[in-house]
């Protein structure tokens, strides 16, 4: 496997829990060590599930540091470091080499939609600070697709060690690994086709559902990784649900309500995002309940 071999499995993408403004820190520490002790197999901090939009630059740094020594080296931690500004991703990137962070995970940049050439010269950028780097392909949210062609000359660079697909083509999943090698780590980006990413080749998610659900994603993630898909279809099954309710309304606001049940971090989010509507919270708790995460 390339670069780092450990990173695979059932990777929540990290909220940042909020206590009246600020980053409740101990909160933090709490959903770090609750993650590892339910079995996820790495976590990923400050990507847009950690509101990364609406950090400062001092409290995402802050987050991965917390993050990184909580952990302890028991899993490995993918710090997110996405900007739509190369110099700034460069120093996001720096900082999380830093802090000890297995791994970098950079966005395409968005909004100002560079050419396939302009993603080339960014991602080059980011690797060369000498940190393994996951590329984040999300035209979604980015307005720019990643061709399958320039990731494969990426993955020629060392430290470009993987991607998190979040195209929602499973398709892209064997071109890949015709381009980039099979050693390339794949890692879906959608919660709801990530049992089919990983027959067509993928290792892993990172969740958004695996905030709430960190036991029975993982499950269902060794399930594929040891081929039974007959159990990971079954949990797939029973989680379908949530991850249908999660994504009625901004992801990582869905993913806050189902934590808050759960008595591990407040509601909080920052503005521009506001809590969930009143029917958004109904299908929310009727798929925690059908998951069986709740009474």
């Amino acid at each position: 496997m390339k670069g780092s071999a450990m990173i695979t499995g059932s990777l929540p993408a990290l909220v940042t829990p909020f206590a009246n403004g600020k980053v409740d820190i101990d909160a933090l520490k709490k959903l770090v060590d609750w993650h590892i002790d339910q079995g996820s197999h790495g976590l990923v901090p400050v990507g847009t599930t950690g509101e990364s939009p609406t950090l400062t630059h001092e409290e995402h740094d802050r987050v991965v540091e917390v993050v990184v020594a909580q952990a302890a080296g028991r899993v490995p931690v993918i710090a997110g470091a996405g900007s739509n500004n190369t110099a700034e991703t460069v120093r996001l990137v720096k900082a999380a080499k830093e802090a000890g962070a297995t791994a970098a995970l950079v966005v395409t940049p968005y909004y100002n939609k560079p050419t396939q050439a302009g993603l080339k010269a960014h991602f080059l950028a980011a690797a060369d600070c000498g940190m393994d780097i996951i590329i984040y392909n999300i035209p979604g949210r980015s307005a720019v697709d990643m061709s399958v062609e320039t990731m494969g000359e990426l993955a020629a660079h060392k430290h470009i060690i993987g991607v998190k697909d979040a195209t929602g083509d499973l398709s892209r999943v064997p071109k890949q690994r015709l381009t980039c090698g099979e050693d390339f780590v794949q890692l879906s980006g959608e919660d709801a086709t990530a049992l089919g990413f990983n027959a067509h080749g993928g290792i892993g998610c990172i969740s958004v559902t695996a905030n709430m659900a960190p036991a029975l994603c993982a499950q269902m993630q060794e399930a594929t990784l040891a081929g039974d898909y007959e159990t990971a279809l079954k949990i797939t099954d029973n989680l379908m649900p949530l991850h249908l309710a999660t994504f009625q309304e901004p992801g990582l606001v869905s993913a806050k309500y189902g934590l808050s049940k759960l008595g591990l971090c407040t509601q909080e989010v920052r503005s521009p995002l506001v809590g969930l509507s009143d029917d958004a919270k109904s299908a929310m708790d009727a798929a925690l309940r059908y998951a069986g995460l709740i009474d």
